[in-house]
């Protein structure tokens, strides 16, 4: 935690509110575009007898063109503790009010060639103890692309356009934040990354809140770019049943993560969140096979000796 200001001083919830739900259309109009197909939309509210209260909207897209699953979640929670996962790093406000918005993604393509992306971007505000005053405030997010066949053209993008959506902000919050991601994203009973990473964030103010925000805003902005044309240089590349094996393969170390060690899932989970919405980030078909390691030499070994692995992509080669 960088410092700890009055909670949401000079920010409007209405304000993260209505750029957190026009980013969720935005997205899902360009991924329609992608795949040809249509998101259908669940609005969803909790019960107020409920620890935790609020609603959001749930967008889902299965069985498509390009994507096998594709899952765009907006929502707005507020409980009277907050739970485990959200106050390791607060312990100030341990058991306290809160209030949380946000957006979340997860993309899992059909082609294996095309990989699987996440997003999120997120405000939480955190009341004092025993409703006195004081308490804190604090952006996260970032995305990361999880290859299943690796290409460093692909990579390059990525990250640079991560860089890209930190520069305006200072020098030193893209190497801080891809060191982040890097770290985060790692699965530690497997010794091995979740995929190449990105930029990843979390407890942020410490630019003060217009500017903390604006930064989040970038990040959320910049997805499409990094995405994108990722997504068209790929979905047309040819693919058989021993790619798909393989895809299936490298999905169970996403489900492996997601359930194990993801923030995002543990507060939904522990707070008492909509399960259908918080699990929608699971992909749709996996395989777990006992010391399954592809052949040496292969397509598929080549992603964990060349690209699951932290290294500077945008280092000049």
């Amino acid at each position: 935690m960088d410092r700890t200001p009055d909670p949401g001083a000079g920010i409007e919830a209405g304000a993260v509110r209505e750029y957190l739900r026009g980013l969720q259309r935005r997205i899902g109009a360009e991924l329609e575009r992608l795949d040809g197909g249509r998101f259908a939309v669940h609005d969803w509210t909790k019960d107020p007898r409920e620890a935790l209260r609020g609603g959001g909207t749930t967008c889902i897209l299965e069985d498509g063109a390009l994507f096998e699953r594709a899952g765009i979640g907006f929502s707005e929670v507020a409980g009277d503790r907050l739970p485990p996962s959200a106050s390791a790093a607060h312990p100030e406000v341990a058991g306290c009010g809160f209030t949380a918005l946000g957006v979340s993604l997860v993309l899992h393509p059909r082609n294996p060639y095309v990989p699987t992306v996440h997003m999120n971007v997120r405000f939480f505000q955190a009341a004092a103890r025993d409703g006195g005053p004081g308490g804190t405030w604090w952006f996260g997010g970032g995305m990361d692309l999880t290859p299943y066949y690796g290409f460093a053209e692909d990579a390059r993008h990525f990250h640079a356009t991560c860089r890209a959506a930190l520069e305006p902000f200072g020098p030193e919050h893209h190497p801080r934040f891809k060191h982040w991601c890097d770290d985060y994203f790692f699965l530690k009973h497997r010794g091995e990354p979740r995929g190449i990473g990105g930029i990843f964030f979390d407890d942020f103010n410490a630019t003060g809140p217009q500017q903390s925000f604006a930064l989040m805003r970038s990040v959320g902005d910049h997805f499409l770019p990094a995405y994108v044309p990722i997504v068209e240089r790929r979905r047309g590349h040819a693919y058989g049943e021993r790619q798909r094996g393989f895809q299936a393969l490298r999905r169970g170390r996403y489900v492996e993560f997601n359930l194990v060690y993801d923030r995002g899932t543990l507060f939904g989970l522990q707070s008492g969140g909509r399960a259908e919405s918080i699990l929608m980030s699971m992909p749709p078909c996996v395989q777990w096979r006992y010391e399954a390691m592809p052949e040496p030499g292969s397509e598929e070994a080549r992603l964990y000796t060349e690209f699951l692995r932290p290294r500077d992509w945008l280092a000049a080669p």
